[in-house]
């Protein structure tokens, strides 16, 4: 047999050999650091004998498929050390995911102590070097096997194969055996670098009607070296995650009482907001000629179902009373049918297209109690929602407007290298979901399909993604965790300008239907304002700050100079304080940076006789003695232009 391996070099073997022979064979060296091998694209374990010719690749920790087989292998190694230490647990699940592992068990919380102890009995179950051997059962004897073992969860995902599947398992020497498909190391000594991070509750196969679980998530690499900077990443997360910071800087927070996706934003986070939704909304209405529309926040069912949401999106909605209510009323989790009312009050011409309507819109969604996440997963959310009603041959340009609006956004912020673009299509397999012929759907995303290549705009495909009634693009930013969310959505629409019956009067005088562009320009404030704490670390560019500079009397002696100056600038529309506290200055400067200020002014003899200020900024340190008004004057440019000025690294700065 030929085996032809990756770089295209071919071995020729006269009797079968196992993947891991023909690691050897190649290199004793790759053998020792080999996790698995993939046969013709599909990854098998080392012990998998090859009898035909093939392709085969041999997967160390530095491939992701390998680096998977040993993080596979390591929530293994974990559910013998918690069955080890804690007999009683009842096994479920244990892949390996993007970031490490995790295994789910029906057992008490665990503590980082309980961790500990198990990152020590692990350790022991590596250095005893068990190997890793695979065999099957049919389905009856397996599910004899684990019921004898007490394992429920175990039993219920065998009845849940197919008749015909092959049922494996995985035994770790002589003893810990568990349910798997694979594939996985040799032996437990294969796994160089781990480390269990933390414990949570998750539903047993994701529903919140099943059993809570206990989950350990861990990770594991081929190096140590690789562990650390992974952990040292994990500790740059925390400093920036906004579910912890934005509460530590005082931006929002959660109360049981008033309930789960309902965030109470604090003065500093709603300052932010008011910020960015003005900015948004001069943006729109001056520049990019938008009108703006007000319209109810909630509506009759009537209204629901000529849109079609009741049919397809009523469980994401809050309705006000029995759904089979003749007049049951429901928070409105979009705005578009409220604005295309707004159009339809007036008759109008071609001449009168576009029209664009914009909204800044707050919108109710019933999202799952599971799902619920600081302020990017809420129950209610304001976005900067718009709808463009336009002629057909007008459609493709303002699509285009609505990307450079969007890019525009995304590159004012600095977060425009963080997104990725997604044309989410219809799925014609699942037809019940959406509204509309086949060949409606194929042209409409062609001419995004289209766009998106002539704009040179990188992008992937995602089938099922589409709303009901058209498809869309969807801009994207992971967070921290890496989890994707969407940020903003631009959605071509061709269908309910026939069910609300729109139309516009042509050259000709006849009736004829609109195009509509649904859209945001950034999207929902609050999950913006999560993707900003994140991005910036709190540390936000100027323009976004709160509170831009604070200004800090070395005693009370002047206290009225500082006030006067904190006067002058209010008066120009700087947000600024003056820290009256009676402490020493040295406390007072650790506290601003501490606060991520990017100003502060110190004040004392000198800067009142000579009418200065001394300024340090979050950004180079102390810039030295200024006069009032040329720091203001720079200032306000700063803010005006939206700059986001860099902060110099710790030992550049000046003291």
């Amino acid at each position: 047999m030929v085996i032809t391996l990756k770089d295209g070099s071919t071995r020729e073997y006269q009797e079968a050999r196992s993947v891991y022979e023909i690691a050897e064979d190649i290199s004793a060296g790759l053998a020792r650091m080999a996790c698995a091998g993939e046969v013709n694209g599909k990854t098998v374990d080392l012990r998998t004998v090859i009898s035909e010719d093939c392709t085969l690749q041999i997967l160390t920790a530095k491939e992701e498929k390998g680096l998977a087989a040993m993080r596979h292998t390591a929530s293994h190694v974990l559910a013998e050390a918690v069955k080890r230490l804690y007999p009683e647990a009842k096994l479920a699940i244990g892949p390996s995911i993007e970031t490490g592992f995790y295994y789910d068990f029906e057992c008490a919380p665990f503590s980082r102590e309980d961790l500990d102890r198990l990152e020590a009995e692990m350790k022991k179950i590596i250095k005893e070097g068990a190997a890793l051997e695979r065999f099957t059962l049919p389905r009856q004897e397996a599910i004899a096997f684990m019921e004898e073992r007490q394992e429920p969860y175990k039993v219920e995902l065998i009845r849940d194969l197919p008749e015909d599947a092959e049922i494996s398992f995985y035994r770790q020497g002589n003893g810990f055996t568990d349910l798997c498909a694979g594939p996985h190391l040799m032996s437990t000594k294969g796994i160089k670098a781990f480390k269990l991070l933390s414990s949570s509750g998750a539903y047993w196969r994701g529903s919140e009607k099943n059993q809570m679980l206990t989950r350990i998530y861990g990770t594991a690499f081929g190096k140590k070296e690789e562990l650390d900077a992974y952990l040292a990443h994990l500790e740059d997360i925390k400093l920036r995650d906004h579910n912890k910071l934005g509460r530590e800087m005082e931006l929002f927070t959660t109360v049981d009482v008033i309930g789960q996706g309902l965030p109470l934003l604090m003065p500093k986070g709603a300052k932010i907001i008011q910020t960015l939704q003005r900015w948004i909304e001069d943006l729109e209405d001056n520049e990019w000629g938008y009108i703006r529309t007000k319209t109810p926040l909630m509506a009759k069912n009537d209204l629901y179902r000529i849109s079609g949401h009741w049919d397809h999106y009523t469980d994401g909605m809050f309705l006000l009373g029995d759904k089979e209510d003749k007049d049951v009323m429901a928070l409105r989790p979009m705005t578009c049918p409220f604005q295309y009312y707004v159009y339809k009050a007036t008759q109008h011409s071609y001449r009168d297209l576009p029209l664009r309507y914009s909204e800044t819109s707050t919108l109710f969604r019933n999202e799952d109690s599971g799902e619920m996440h600081g302020l990017t997963r809420v129950r209610q959310f304001t976005i900067s929602e718009g709808h463009l009603i336009v002629r057909p041959d007008q459609m493709v340009e303002e699509f285009k407007n609505c990307l450079a609006l969007a890019k525009y956004c995304l590159e004012t912020l600095g977060v425009a290298e963080d997104v990725t673009y997604h044309l989410s299509r219809w799925d014609p397999a699942d037809r019940e979901k959406y509204i509309g012929e086949p060949e409606v759907w194929e042209e409409t995303e062609g001419h995004i399909r289209e766009i998106l290549q002539e704009l040179e705009v990188p992008f992937t495909e995602d089938i099922g993604e589409a709303a009901f009634y058209g498809p869309k693009v969807d801009i994207n930013a992971k967070n921290v965790y890496g989890k994707e969310d969407t940020m903003i959505t631009i959605q071509w629409d061709a269908l309910l300008a026939e069910q609300f019956d729109m139309y516009y009067i042509d050259q000709n005088g006849d009736k004829v239907r609109p195009y509509i562009i649904h859209r945001t320009s950034m999207g929902c404030y609050e999950r913006t304002l999560a993707w900003l704490i994140e991005k910036y670390a709190g540390k936000f560019p100027t323009w976004l700050c709160p509170e831009q500079v604070r200004i800090l009397p070395i005693s009370d002696k002047y206290l009225d100079y500082a006030q006067k100056t904190a006067a002058e600038l209010k008066k120009n529309g700087i947000l600024c304080s003056v820290d009256t506290r009676a402490e020493k200055i040295g406390f007072k400067i650790r506290e601003t940076w501490k606060d991520k200020i990017p100003y502060m002014l110190v004040v004392g003899q000198k800067e009142e006789e000579n009418g200065t200020v001394s300024v340090r900024s979050r950004f180079e340190g102390n810039e030295g003695e200024q006069d009032p008004a040329a720091f203001m004057e720079k200032l306000l440019k700063e803010i005006r232009t939206k700059e986001i000025r860099k902060e110099l690294p710790e030992e550049e700065k000046k003291k």
